[in-house]
């Protein structure tokens, strides 16, 4: 079941990666973040459940990133209006 999560995961952040280069999505849009915040939440707890601490520094670190550009797509700053591929 771990790995039919795992593929999950990967199909999500592959997804986002795919049509930003086929230029179906810009890499600033909330969906793109989204793909890539949900996809390696999923990859980040399993790693952390099977204690394998370099994927789940990459992972983490993914997740965070992600969910800090989502936030910011989201919720602009006073002043910066949201970007047009939001």
């Amino acid at each position: 079941m771990d790995q039919l999560i795992q593929v999950v995961g990967a199909l999500l952040i592959l997804a986002g990666f795919a049509a930003v280069q086929f230029e179906r999505m810009r890499p600033d849009s909330r969906l793109y973040l989204a793909l890539n915040l949900a996809g390696s939440a999923i990859l980040a707890v399993l790693a952390w459940l099977e204690t394998q601490w370099g994927f789940l520094l990459l992972e983490g670190v993914w997740a965070i990133v992600s969910a800090w550009g989502l936030w910011e797509a989201t919720f602009p700053p006073q002043g910066q209006e949201k970007s047009p591929g939001a």
